[in-house]
């Protein structure tokens, strides 16, 4: 699925054209540069390379520097490649002002597919659509079993000297071991995760702020990997109209008292 490299700013609320308020995330989300395209014939697969946020060429590694050079690119920090698709299609290129004819208009046609050098934007998204959003968790370093997996504790009174110990983790007899897999105390965080279906609240193309409802995996100025939804794929999940009918509702009520009313005095 295409996608887009983006950099965590930090969280937010906005309200909607309803007026409800919505906690998101700010993002700032490319441009980014294709820096290389696969090709099956040659690879064995179809992706493309893209590179985000510039920077100088005396803080690029050596290799990256050969790899930005030889696409004609200036140096960027981060790179990451994703994989294409039959939907994924490439932006089209802006119009000229000027009309042009003959050899002129076939050397100004632009070139269809991936090619070295195509920016994206935000174009390839929309408002409320749904996204997949990768990220590096924050670190927690190491980490007890009660912050790492929520246990309980040990007795906290009578003279007990395991509050926060894990205790017995394994038998003797059966089986003997502890089985792999067992919830310890260990390193907590920096881990790849994934969230799935995430909203796509507003679009700021000028300046290439994307906001997204709720949290987002990682720290603040941490890499962010936004894809199309791998599930619900170009799927617009537009806010519902909240309907309020609080005057009908009243008059409603009225109305059944009366009847109510009108039934006793008949009796």
């Amino acid at each position: 699925m295409i996608g887009l490299l983006a950099k965590k700013l930090g969280m937010a609320h906005v309200y909607d054209a309803f007026g409800r308020r919505i906690a998101v995330t700010a993002l700032q989300a490319g441009p980014c540069t294709v820096v290389g395209v696969r090709e099956p014939k040659r690879d064995g697969y179809q992706a493309i390379q893209l590179a985000f946020e510039p920077m100088s060429e005396a803080k690029t590694t050596k290799p990256r520097q050969g790899q930005f050079k030889k696409a004609g690119v200036g140096c960027f920090r981060h790179v990451q490649e994703f994989r294409i698709g039959p939907s994924d299609t490439p932006p089209a290129a802006p119009e000229t002002s000027k009309p042009v004819e003959g050899e002129e208009a076939a050397a100004a046609k632009p070139s269809v597919g991936w090619g070295v050098g195509l920016q994206l934007t935000l174009s390839v998204f929309q408002e409320n659509e749904l996204v997949d959003v990768t990220g590096t968790s924050i670190g927690k370093g190491f980490q007890g079993g009660i912050k790492r997996w929520g246990w309980s504790g040990g007795p906290a009174t009578h003279g007990s000297m395991s509050h926060r110990r894990p205790g017995s983790i394994g038998s003797s007899t059966t089986p003997g071991r502890v089985f792999k897999g067992h919830h310890l105390p260990g390193h907590m965080g920096m881990r790849r995760v994934t969230v799935q279906n995430a909203r796509i609240v507003r679009l700021d193309s000028e300046a290439h702020l994307l906001y997204l409802e709720g949290s987002v995996p990682g720290p603040d100025n941490g890499l962010i990997i936004i894809r199309k939804s791998v599930k619900y794929p170009g799927y617009i999940h537009a806010p519902q109209v909240v309907e309020v009918a609080v005057e009908e509702d009243a008059a409603a009520g009225k109305k059944a008292k009366a009847k109510a009313k009108a039934a006793a005095t008949k009796k």
